[in-house]
């Protein structure tokens, strides 16, 4: 994408519903003011371009001047947020209850304190309700205000009564406030790291999550005190691999939203990610049952509550509901049935391209190469681990990077392309080396086409056999575990010693209910 393409404006027109549109237009094509007429032009202009061009704007409305086009922008963006505000404060009772303090603010302008005390309460209800402490804070804080400036002939103890409440909020804000930002902290280790490597990460993992957790954090807790340390306690045992641990807290995360229904509404996002990380906990465990049962639940959620859904909460429910369905074939290992998947969740991941982050792509496509590579289709396999092999991301994920470029070793070995394998092994191995991600796994697998490249059929089976022994002792390690989350080549092996796909062998496992590393 180019850089005209971060236009602000013209990201904001792209990602407009036709209904956003429409109610944008019947708002203001009743003004006739010269300054209206442009603008709107220029939202017509740019709805209409496939790409921002700025010379093409001018050309198309002359009546812009180069020198005026950065104001006519700037109007029309303020226009375009106060209609969108107008449109979703019939979704979200956040913007309304803040409009609530806006008219309390104008009244107390006006003297009637009164009458902005009485807005004031009955916002406080709404907001304690929903849990919006932050508001609460803020609306005491008002109330603090008037009570100290005027003299409104309130309760006797009304004084005493808002400074309980204030130091109870400040409580509450405190600890979510730790909270969130450790919740946010092991998240972005998370997308950092991946999974504990060594002992070394697991003790800086362990350390710095202790360290950061409040004293005493878990009595009385409100509703997000709780999601905060669930989210936490979650990210936590998934980076340590202990998967167990991991759905106890996603299942906790899951039940507290059982206890407030009403916030599933309020705060659908943070419910329909609770789910996608329990569905992550039950892929991992290997809970077929619970997987089918839990995605059926969030399936049927979305399908009632979608029409309600703001485009951010859309383009969660896309990536959460595609990931645990292609999860699903993984499970079951049916990856040919999954592929049926593939070009609905290309087209999706172009409509969600402007929202949805790089980190997302990233595993998707790792998940549809790992989906033609069980399916036995290595061409088109290897297409996919291209586009992560040439995605400029950094050092996000560099642990998919790392494993996408070893299955597309093993892809070419696969097609027999015996000398691209040797060729690539060197830049491989330079590429995991410098990530410091050359985990025992990845280092046998390279190993292993190194040595038996060009090697007679009959020694290879023995060959196999052997890199399969080895992996097996390899995997009874827990930090060389998560070398097999993201590649089954023990199944791999297994497919190569009997001869049969490899997609047969993960099926036999579930339908045999085997135990898999």
């Amino acid at each position: 994408m180019s850089n005209n393409q971060h236009d602000a404006l013209f990201i904001l027109i792209k990602t407009l519903t036709k209904a956003e549109k429409r109610n944008f237009q019947l708002a203001f094509n009743k003004n006739n003011t010269k300054e209206d007429v442009l603008f709107i032009q220029l939202f017509n202009t740019l709805d209409k371009l496939k790409e921002y061009d700025e010379e093409l704007i001018l050309k198309k409305i002359p009546a812009i001047k180069k020198q005026q086009l950065s104001n006519v922008k700037a109007h029309l963006y303020k226009q375009l947020l106060t209609s969108l505000r107008l449109l979703y404060k019939q979704k979200d009772p956040l913007i309304d209850l803040r409009e609530q303090l806006d008219y309390a603010r104008v009244l107390y302008s006006k003297g009637l304190y009164n009458q902005s005390l009485r807005i004031l309460s009955k916002a406080k209800v709404t907001a304690i309700e929903q849990e919006e402490v932050m508001l609460s804070y803020e609306i005491i804080e008002f109330e603090k205000q008037i009570e100290s400036r005027h003299i409104t002939r309130s309760l006797e103890n009304r004084a005493d009564e808002l400074s309980a409440e204030s130091r109870q909020i400040e409580l509450r804000l405190s600890n979510i406030s730790r909270l969130s930002t450790l919740s946010l902290r092991m998240y972005g280790l998370y997308l950092k790291l991946g999974h504990a490597r060594d002992e070394k990460d697991a003790k800086m993992v362990k350390s710095f999550f202790e360290h950061e957790l409040p004293p005493d954090c878990s009595k009385d807790m409100s509703f997000y005190e709780k999601i905060h340390l669930y989210q936490a306690y979650s990210w936590y045992y998934y980076i340590l691999q202990d998967f167990v641990m991991f759905y106890r807290y996603t299942q906790k995360w899951v039940n507290l939203f059982n206890e407030y229904p009403s916030l599933q509404r309020t705060d659908v996002e943070l419910y329909i990610k609770a789910m996608h990380n329990l569905l992550t906990a039950h892929f991992y465990t290997m809970n077929h049952d619970k997987f089918m049962k839990d995605l059926a639940a969030l399936e049927t959620f979305i399908t009632e509550n979608q029409e309600s859904f703001n485009e951010n909460t859309k383009t969660s429910a896309f990536v959460y509901v595609y990931t645990a369905r292609i999860n699903h074939y993984f499970l079951e290992g049916t990856f040919s049935e999954g592929l049926s998947l593939v070009p609905q969740l290309e087209a999706d991941i172009a409509e969600h391209q402007l929202k949805i982050d790089q980190h997302r792509v990233l595993l998707f496509y790792y998940k549809i190469a790992c989906l033609y590579f069980g399916s036995g289709d290595n061409n088109k396999a290897i297409v996919y681990l291209n586009k992560i092999i040439h995605l400029r991301i950094g050092n996000l994920r560099a642990d998919i990077q790392c494993f996408a470029r070893i299955l597309h070793l093993i892809a070419h070995y696969e097609l027999e392309n015996y000398s691209l394998v040797e060729y690539l092994i060197k830049s491989v191995y330079h590429f995991i080396a410098k990530n410091k991600d050359l985990g025992q796994m990845m280092e046998e697998i390279l190993k292993f086409l190194r040595r038996n490249i060009y090697a007679h059929p009959k020694a290879l089976r023995s060959a196999f056999a052997d890199l399969k022994e080895r992996l097996v002792q390899l995997s009874q390690n827990p930090y060389e575990r998560r070398s097999f989350l993201y590649l089954d080549i023990i199944s791999w092996l297994e497919s190569k010693i009997e001869g049969i796909p490899v997609q047969e062998i993960i099926h036999r496992k579930f339908v045999r209910k085997e135990k898999r590393i």
